[in-house]
């Protein structure tokens, strides 16, 4: 009996031993690859253009003296990723280097967005004389906007009828929570809670509830169509940033997108993500 078990040991060993990880054919070597570091925020300025609202009260006030000190404190630490290219949430149309240049030359102030508050400052840090917008438009907003858009619009019309991303009320009770959080906690405690792998799974499944119910697949279609398309073509937009193996590409996007980012980059083999809590 010891006999058989020995000899079912061994098969097993030298069985297993025979299984390569898909890294050992994907990435032979990781220490050649760009590195890429994402950053997920919320937005300093409130636009409130997102399903969720922040009532002016509960706004975190980016320009107080208190703010301005966690800040710098939030900053310390990105900087530690010593970046050479910084990807933002910005259409190409921002004229984001018209407004660095601005405030270079002292004719306007830092504005209260966090591409401002924090790009701008990474950028004079690194003295680096570009960034880059990296948002896009979406497969829906393309095809209804097309030529042929009234072939499309009726079946558009009734995928997004219903669809207003809104999520069940657990989800809703934890975004307000976390908007009264944000008030009370030190930025650089609030970010590091913000990129966290479990919060972004949790982020993650937010778009798979509520709306992501309507119909048969509308939910399904809706998403699909137009957030995720969406970020697929931010994560493209990113791929084509890329030049140069020693790159040390700075991600900045609202922490909606970065929960679908995370999951894409940490799929490809084509770079060295280091997760926020885990930089050196």
């Amino acid at each position: 009996m010891k006999k058989i078990i020995f000899f079912l040991f061994l098969h097993s060993f030298s069985y297993s031993q025979k299984i390569k990880d898909p890294d050992y054919f994907l990435i032979p070597n990781k220490e050649t690859l760009p590195q890429l570091f994402l950053v997920g925020t919320f937005h300093f300025e409130y636009y409130n253009n997102d399903a969720n609202k922040v009532d002016k009260e509960k706004q975190v006030d980016i320009l107080s003296k208190k703010k301005q000190k966690e800040l710098k404190e939030l900053l310390d630490y990105i900087a530690k990723f010593k970046p050479t290219k910084i990807c933002i949430e910005a259409p190409e149309n921002w004229n984001t280097m018209e407004k660095y240049t601005s405030y270079k030359s002292g004719k306007t102030k830092l504005g209260k967005d966090e591409i401002q508050q924090i790009v701008f400052r990474l950028m004079d840090k690194f003295k680096l004389d570009t960034v880059y917008n990296v948002d896009a438009k979406t497969i829906y907003e393309d095809l209804t906007e097309s030529k042929d858009s009234t072939t499309f619009n009726p079946y558009f019309e009734k995928i997004f009828k219903d669809y207003t991303f809104k999520s069940n009320l657990d989800y809703k009770k934890w975004i307000e929570y976390e908007t009264e959080m944000n008030l009370k906690t030190p930025l650089l405690d609030y970010f590091k809670y913000f990129n966290s792998q479990k919060r972004f799974l949790r982020d993650y499944g937010f778009y798979l509830t509520g709306d992501f119910k309507n119909g048969k697949y509308d939910g399904a279609d809706a998403l699909a169509i137009y957030w995720y398309d969406r970020n697929l073509r931010i994560f493209r937009n990113i791929q084509r940033v890329t030049t140069s193996p020693n790159d040390r590409i700075l991600v900045l996007f609202g922490a909606g997108h970065i929960s679908i980012l995370d999951q894409l980059f940490k799929c490809s083999t084509e770079y060295n993500y280091i997760k926020f809590n885990d930089l050196k």
